[in-house]
Order: structure tokens, then sequence, then C-alpha cells
């Protein structure tokens, strides 16, 4: 009976990992898609480059949707076993709880060994190619980066703002902003007009002023007539602004800055919280294969059936949770590791909960 559990959890839990997998992925890339990729197309966006783009994107929707498609495999597979009497037999045959969750579990530890390696060396690399590519399409045609709140990234560590990209590469309302971690600006170039010289990758600003300053207060104000900012190493961002990216850093990197922010002084909230989920992603594999098997053991004591629709439910309210419990850590509301660690711990609570009324049946 022990070896009928094992060889379940092979031909019936990695078969519906992998179409989970494929499908979870499938809605992330389709919602990157249809939220940033389309409109950049329709504004004249290089189909290859944004073809490009969405292979360099498939390693971090893998990380995303690898931990909640072992949630809704072994989900699906455990109500199916529930419903087929194979608990009953296994209970009756002398096999008990702690075995029947024994296959699942290690299972569970190698998707979050794979989703880990992934994001540790696999997701940092592609996120620079994207990055790369997301420069490509900004000098290819910088027009299709019309969109509020638009954010550049150079190797300078400067912030760039465009309102608005004319015919002929024209720039209107430029801003650029030296940025230091966890530190207000030391420099703003403002400029009402400019050009995008794309062979050259430089920015040429017309009519514009810098201001320097210390402790946030400024220091120096210089107009100038022409100033040409050179940006070959830009970084652009379609999906959001630079917290975005921070979880997508290596680990040396990311642990780097928070340990210079924490010598300044400063709390780093977004890098903390990019360093917690770092580990917590991969490691809600663990709490999701805990939590279905503790479920499974549930409706078969209680003679309640699990459908598809809560299936579904249950795996994308970690979605949600994590979705929340993420912004809350980067904006300061939540310590980061309470908000990288929450929707794990809400899993394996909800599985102990479950553990202890099974027991009591």
């Amino acid at each position: 009976m022990r070896r009928r559990i094992d060889e379940y959890v092979i031909t019936e839990v990695l078969p519906l990992l992998m179409a989970g997998m494929l499908v979870v992925v499938l809605l992330l890339l389709i919602a990157v898609f249809v939220e940033v990729l389309g409109p950049i197309l329709a504004k004249g966006a290089n189909p290859l480059l944004v073809g490009k783009l969405i292979a360099f994107s498939i390693p971090e929707a893998v990380g995303r949707g690898l931990p909640i498609a072992l949630l809704f495999a072994v989900l699906i597979a455990m109500t199916r076993l529930a419903a087929d009497s194979e608990i009953k037999g296994a209970l009756a045959g002398g096999i008990s709880p702690g075995r029947l969750l024994s296959p699942v579990m290690v299972l569970s530890v190698v998707v979050a060994l794979v989703s880990f390696v992934n994001v540790a060396l696999f997701v940092p690399r592609s996120t620079e190619r994207a990055l790369q590519t997301q420069r490509d399409i900004l000098l290819d045609n910088p027009r299709v980066l019309v969109k509020e709140g638009t954010v550049f990234k150079d190797a300078l560590n400067r912030a760039i703002y465009i309102d608005e990209i004319l015919p002929g590469n024209q720039l209107k309302g430029v801003q650029v902003i030296q940025l230091n971690v966890s530190e207000s600006p030391r420099e703003l170039i403002s400029a009402d007009r400019g050009l995008l010289e794309s062979k050259t990758g430089t920015i040429v600003l017309y009519d514009g002023q810098r201001v320097t300053y210390r402790d946030a207060k400024p220091v120096t104000v210089a107009n100038f007539k022409e100033a040409r900012l050179p940006v070959q190493d830009l970084q652009a961002t379609f999906t959001g602004g630079l917290k975005s990216v921070l979880v997508n850093l290596p680990l040396q990197e990311l642990w780097a800055r928070v340990k210079e922010a924490r010598e300044r002084g400063f709390p780093a909230f977004a890098e903390n919280t990019a360093l917690q989920r770092k580990f917590a992603e991969p490691a809600a594999a663990i709490a999701f294969g805990f939590f279905a098997v503790t479920l499974a053991l549930y409706s078969f004591r209680s003679g309640t059936s699990v459908g598809l629709v809560w299936v579904l439910s249950l795996t994308f309210l970690y979605y949600a949770t994590w979705s929340v419990f993420r912004v809350m850590g980067e904006n300061g509301a939540l310590p980061p590791v309470v908000a990288a660690w929450a929707p794990d711990a809400l899993y394996v609570l909800a599985g102990l909960g479950l553990l202890v009324v099974t027991s009591r049946r």
C-alpha cells in the first residue's frame, strides 16, 4: 500500500503539476502581454524584440507559477484519492497519516529547491537580458514608452522620467534624478524639451536646470542651454517601478544593498522585502503540500468533497494574499519578514487547524 501511495504521487501529481505550471505561466505571460506588451506593440514596437522580451520573461513566470501549480496539482490529486476511497483503504491497511503525507512533502521539497535555484540563478540572468531588450525597444522606437509613470534607470543609478515623446524622437518634460540606496535624491536635472539620439543612446536636453541637494536641501542651482546625457547602459522597465525588479536581482547584490542601507541607518523596506521573498516564495511549495494533504484527510473524515471551484479558489488565494502583503512590506506597513512569509504561514496554520479537527473526528 505504501508503494501504491508513492506511485500515486508520481503518476497523478506530476502530470497535474506540469499542466498546472503551464497554465499558470501562460496566464502570467498573457497578463503581462495584455497590460504592457500589447499596448507597446500597438504603438509600433518591433515584434521580434517584443517576442524576445516574452521569452526572457518565462523564468520569472516559472518562479512564480511553480509553487502555485504544485498546490493545484496536489489538491486535485488528493481530492481524487479521497473520492476513490484510496485514503480509506490506506488508513485501513495500517498506513498512518504521516506516511500518507511523506511522499507529497518530498515532492514539495524538491519543487521548492528547483524553484529556489531558478529564482537564484536563472531569473537574474533572464531579467538582465529582458532589461537590455527593453532598452533596445526604447532606442528602436521611443514612442512606445509614452505611458504615465514610465521609469528608466541607467548604469549610474539615475532615474529618468519623460512626460511625452513627440515625432522625430523629440522629448517633452524630461527629469533626471540621481538616486542612492534609501537616500533622498542628490541631483535633479530637468528640461522642458530634449532629443533622443537612438544610434548613440544619448539624450540631449535643451534649456534646462540642474539642482544638487544635500540632506534633501538644495545646494546649487544652475541653468544650461544644452546638455548631453549618455544612457548607453539604460535599463527601462515597462512592468512597474524600480521596486518590481528588486526581487529579480542576484542574491548577492540584493544582500549588499540591504547591508549598505542598514549601515546608513535606513530601513530599506523594499530591498528587505525582496530579499525575504527570495526564500519565502520557493518555500511556499512546502506549505502548499502540507495544506493539500491535511485538506484531503479532513475531506475524507468529514465526508465532504472539495470541488474544482474550491481548488481554483484555494490556489489563487495565495496569489491574492501574496500581492497584498508584498505591497505592505515594500511600503513599511509590515516588517519585511512578516510580509514575505505571512502567505506561507497562513497555509501552514490552516493545515495545522485541519489536522487538529480531523484528529478529533
